[in-house]
């Protein structure tokens, strides 16, 4: 580990040399690359250079117990014995944690698709709650959020909604939401006061760049349609709405947000770029998918992760076994403990992984 941890200084101080080159001052592309990568080494560095610091206090303390006879300053020393011994432990282990491979998508933006599955406007009322609790923990964040396509209902939720939400390391805290979440509350229409289940799934996608996915226009079939409302009704008289069909792959998106076509077509493509890369990591990157298998469960978008129990203000995450009795606040989007939990145990089932 320690081997590792010096390599990293190395290359840590390289860059620092490269960064005070002219010529890759004068490179965006080199700069830009450099100054990501040393970014991501910092903390890592850090702590070694912390933990170095300490390792050797501490020699130098057990050096002078040895040495010492006043009985006085014998238990000083041991103190500070104590109290370095508990540091060095505690670095130890922060750094075996920042050695954990980083997932590449981690800083990236990400496009977040909701639909509603079973239970009908109850399905699609708990949809857009769930739209806000996102759109919410984005503002906690300062991140900002923007809907790329929508199909409302006439009750206020949504039968689906993509949307995109961009800040720095919004994928690492999101990526875990995906699957089926299920609700339990009594609909406002039901008048004997019985509790419906209903269950809206969550598509997590990390926004890809061109560089990282090619996407040829000769394989994609435009449509132009009118943009329409809850129940179908045409709300723009102008064949503004896009639907693009990846013909290799069959994968088709929409969006009819805005009502410029040109502006509608490029968030239909950024959604395209999203689906086709994460539909090529899940195939080319099986080790990695396994690991993420083993710490919070397979991601797949049927899969049970949360349950949403509203009589007793009550939200289960199933993969952790983790209840919390604050669910007025979480859809509020005070998310951070389920995401924190989250993490937590993907680190742990990935660090046992490497251990092993």
């Amino acid at each position: 580990m320690f081997e590792q941890l010096k390599s990293l200084e190395d290359r840590y101080e390289k860059l620092n040399e490269l960064l005070s080159d002219p010529e890759i001052g004068s490179d965006p592309d080199k700069l830009r690359e450099y100054s990501k990568e040393q970014a991501g080494l910092a903390d890592s560095v850090t702590a070694y250079r912390k933990y170095k610091t300490v390792t050797d206090e501490l020699a130098d303390a057990k050096e002078m117990l040895e040495l010492e006879s006043d009985d006085d300053m014998v238990d000083m020393v041991k103190m500070e014995i104590e109290e370095l011994t508990d540091r060095k432990e505690k670095l130890e282990e922060e750094i075996k944690f920042l050695l954990i491979p980083k997932d590449p998508n981690d800083d990236k933006n990400v496009i977040v698709e909701i639909r509603a599955a079973a239970g009908g406007d109850e399905a699609a009322l708990f949809a857009g709650d769930l739209f806000r609790m996102y759109s919410r923990y984005a503002e906690h964040h300062q991140w900002k959020t923007e809907v790329i396509d929508a199909q409302s209902t006439g009750v206020g939720g949504y039968k689906e909604i993509t949307f995109m939400i961009k800040g720095e390391g919004a994928y690492s805290h999101l990526k875990f939401e995906n699957g089926a979440h299920r609700v339990q509350r009594v609909p406002e229409t039901e008048s004997g006061g019985r509790i419906h289940t209903s269950t809206a799934t969550v598509a997590v996608l990390a926004e890809a760049e061109d560089v990282e996915v090619e996407v040829k226009e000769s394989e994609i079939r435009v449509d132009r349609f009118a943009s329409s409302g809850p129940g179908g009704q045409s709300v723009n008289t102008t064949m503004s709405a896009v639907r693009l069909t990846h013909e290799p792959t069959g994968i088709i998106v929409s969006c009819q947000d805005e009502k410029s076509q040109i502006k509608n077509k490029e968030k239909a493509m950024k959604v395209l770029r999203a689906r086709l890369y994460d539909m090529y990591q899940q195939e080319a990157q099986d080790e990695y998918d396994e690991t993420r298998k083993s710490a919070v469960g397979t991601g797949d978008r049927s899969e049970r992760i949360r349950t949403y129990n509203f009589p007793q203000n009550r939200i289960t995450d199933h993969r952790i076994g983790l209840t919390i009795q604050k669910l007025d606040q979480i859809l509020e989007g005070k998310l951070d403990e389920f995401v924190e939990a989250l993490l937590l145990e993907d680190q742990t089932k990935r660090l046992a992984e490497i251990g092993q």
